[in-house]
């Protein structure tokens, strides 16, 4: 094949797709029958018990006279209720994503010495090794930005000396490192991607150790490097709430089963990433929007309960926007009353919302998380309570504060990364066994023929 064609899909390469489709599909029923629970769920949504943690909790039912009843969703930290963290450092008006991160870390939350500590540690961490915004990030611009990421923590094992030793101070630093050094990757690869790709000018601004992880993120990525206090602290906001989810997500459990094979950090952190880039799990914020763009072209009348409605249950029937038969933002796994994540951001939400002459589209998104679920409920058979998740909100907050879509999935990385940190040292602490889950043959016994038979 003539190396121009490498990446074409030829007539050849579809008849052998066809191929590993005909023996690749396994009848549905058989899920049943050998009681499979198909995403580690069963039908009700509740996971299958594949381990231990203290890191995080989700709490989105109670048992009350001995039966199981859903109640409004909680999410905890160690703990402690993620909105009791929020309101804790909006009263103190502070950051709290840092405040976050040593949460997770190191078990409870941080005195004022410890607060000051995990802000040096982390300021001290944020500068890349000598060349590498040059030789690294610079030199392969890619217009997929988690791509970028992942590249670039697979390269900076090359960069450590130490890049093989899981000993637990070893990977605690390794690990702080990752996630001072997250924003500033995401947003020079952006830059990058916005020079190379987009012929826009390029501007690397170096990281400010008197400033959060949230004001970096602003301060790196404006050409004049200018914010407001609300739009950093609504972005903080969603670095708080997107450290972590309960232990079970997909990305977080990727953590626990590539450290339990015994690799490096680097390789383990990658992995990860792999698994948020995916649309089913990190990048559904980024529906939301389209979605909402789409709704906004399709309907004359924002305030119109219902040609809202309407557009509503044409996405249902897959005759909007993608045709995917989705409402993006609406549903989750777990949560089924609300997800507590979207009921802290809300109010927030509308302040910026008026800051940015934006209060008519917040309405919009209002309405439609109000009538979602009622639409849903008609159209589906459910088996659980349908709300507004996290992602409903925070396409549209990262869409406010001026955030290119590019950076959307970057975002909620460099916000999980402080999760993935702490699982990948529980795993280590804890176990000592390969995480090898199992998985039953259903394909009949057939005998071999010599290859002039077949």
């Amino acid at each position: 094949m003539p190396r121009d064609g490498l990446f074409e899909i030829t007539p050849e390469l579809e008849q052998l797709s066809e191929l590993c489709a005909r023996h690749g599909r396994i009848d549905k029923d058989l899920y049943t029958k050998y009681d499979v629970k198909r995403g580690l769920r069963d039908i009700n949504g509740k996971g299958v018990l594949a381990g231990l943690t203290e890191i995080s909790e989700i709490c989105s039912s109670k048992t009350v006279n001995g039966e199981t009843r859903p109640c409004d969703g909680k999410l905890y930290y160690r703990g402690v209720d993620v909105e009791d963290i929020v309101k804790g450092f909006i009263h103190d008006d502070r950051f709290g994503f840092e405040e976050v991160v040593y949460l997770l870390m190191f078990g409870d939350l941080p005195d004022k010495t410890q607060f000051e500590q995990i802000n040096r540690l982390l300021a001290a961490y944020r500068k890349l090794p000598q060349y590498f915004t040059r030789d690294v990030i610079l030199k392969a611009p890619s217009s997929d930005l988690m791509n970028a990421l992942a590249r670039s923590v697979l390269t900076l094992y090359s960069y450590d000396p130490n890049a093989d030793d899981t000993s637990l101070p070893n990977v605690l630093r390794q690990c702080l490192q990752l996630i001072a050094q997250f924003p500033v990757i995401s947003v020079y690869s952006y830059q990058a991607y916005n020079h190379y790709r987009r012929n826009q000018s390029l501007f690397i601004h170096s990281p400010q150790p008197n400033l959060s992880t949230a004001e970096n993120i602003l301060y790196m990525l404006r050409p004049d490097s200018k914010y407001t206090k609300l739009e950093a602290k609504l972005l903080d906001m969603s670095l708080v709430l997107h450290a972590e989810h309960g232990g079970g997500n997909n990305s977080s459990f990727t953590t626990h089963v590539v450290t339990s094979s015994g690799t490096d950090t680097y390789s383990v952190i990658a992995a990860a990433l792999g698994s948020l880039k995916g649309p089913k799990h990190g990048g559904a914020n980024i529906k939301v929007v389209k979605m909402f763009e789409d709704m906004k072209n399709s309907i004359s009348d924002f305030t119109d309960e219902g040609e809202v409605r309407d557009y509503l249950k044409k996405l249902l029937h897959g005759e909007a926007f993608d045709r995917s038969g989705l409402i993006y933002g609406m549903g989750h796994a777990v949560y089924s009353i609300s997800d507590p994540r979207a009921r802290v951001f809300k109010g927030f939400v509308e302040k910026l919302s008026e800051e940015k002459g934006k209060i008519d589209e917040f309405r919009l998104y209002s309405m439609v998380e109000k009538l979602a679920p009622e639409v849903i409920a008609e159209e589906r058979r459910i088996y659980k309570g349908v709300s507004a998740n996290v992602d409903f909100y925070s396409g549209f907050v990262y869409s406010m504060l001026g955030l290119p879509e590019k950076l959307f999935t970057p975002i909620f990385a460099i916000a999980r990364i402080a999760g993935w940190s702490a699982h990948r040292m529980e795993e280590l602490v804890n176990s000592g066994k390969i995480i090898r889950p199992a998985y039953k043959n259903v394909h009949a016994r057939v005998s071999y023929k010599d290859i002039g038979n077949r």
